[in-house]
């Protein structure tokens, strides 16, 4: 079972699930946590090998990427959590991705903040790049290449600082691993580029997401049941970086949805 915190609601009946990406905990939800609580029940997980999860399984212990979203449909389903409104980062939002496929209707709605939806030239390059050198090269050494490429701003220091901070408790067993689900990853999205979720998505990107924008705007106009919000001045991790913006967007998204 995911080491999880849920922080119940007074009346509501609406369940928000937060999703971090690699390298994250449920500490990347921070700046949300106050809002959120205000108008819905809300589940805080960490995924396999992440957090207080790592304890759970071993150190050699291998997995596959669906394995991790299914282990939060079944934290979920201990919960008794029939059907929830579904918030993720980064890496996050492929999980969720992947839980809807694996466990359609589940979801309510889904917020993609900072998607990865495609594998492009520039991504295949880094991943590759990675698998070659991590065998030789301290893995911290390829995460804070790759937080600087995909951070490079030095407004949005503070998220790559937590970016960072949080891939040093990750540990270099289990950053291999996500490593090695690369290529399982990248199935997933060529899937996910063809097939629309099984419910609403709203993605919000920052609008120097140089890296990840351009794709998700190209996505949007393919896909019936998807819409873009930018939020202005943040960078990748806008959940952090405007976290205000943020949490108004995706509230009012969930409400609309829940009626």
């Amino acid at each position: 079972m995911l080491y999880h915190k849920i922080f119940s609601h007074k009346s509501s009946k609406t369940w928000v699930v937060f999703v971090h990406g690699a390298g994250g905990s449920n500490v990347v939800w921070f700046r949300q946590l106050r809002d959120f609580k205000k108008h819905f029940n809300v589940l805080l997980v960490d995924l396999r090998g992440h957090g207080k999860s790592k304890a759970h399984y071993s150190k050699e212990e291998m997995y596959r990427f669906d394995e991790i979203a299914l282990d939060v449909v079944k934290t979920m389903d201990h919960l008794k959590i029939e059907k929830a409104h579904f918030v993720g980062i980064s890496l996050g939002c492929i999980i969720i991705r992947s839980i809807d496929k694996l466990a359609p209707g589940r979801a309510e709605s889904i917020i993609l903040g900072g998607a990865v939806v495609q594998f492009n030239k520039r991504i295949n390059v880094l991943v590759n790049t990675a698998k070659l050198l991590n065998s030789i090269l301290p893995y911290m050494w390829l995460y804070r290449l790759n937080a600087w490429i995909l951070i490079p701003s030095k407004k949005h220091a503070k998220s790559r600082k937590l970016f960072i901070n949080e891939a040093i408790r990750l540990g270099d067993k289990e950053f291999k691993k996500w490593l090695r689900m690369s290529d399982e990853i990248r199935v997933n999205l060529k899937e996910f580029l063809v097939k629309e979720a099984s419910a609403p998505v709203l993605y919000l990107m920052g609008d120097r997401d140089h890296m990840f924008l351009p794709m998700v705007s190209d996505l949007v106009k393919k896909h019936f049941n998807s819409k873009l919000e930018v939020i202005r001045n943040s960078g990748h991790v806008c959940n952090i970086d405007q976290p205000d913006a943020f949490n108004q967007r995706s509230i009012q998204f969930i409400k609309t949805i829940s009626g």
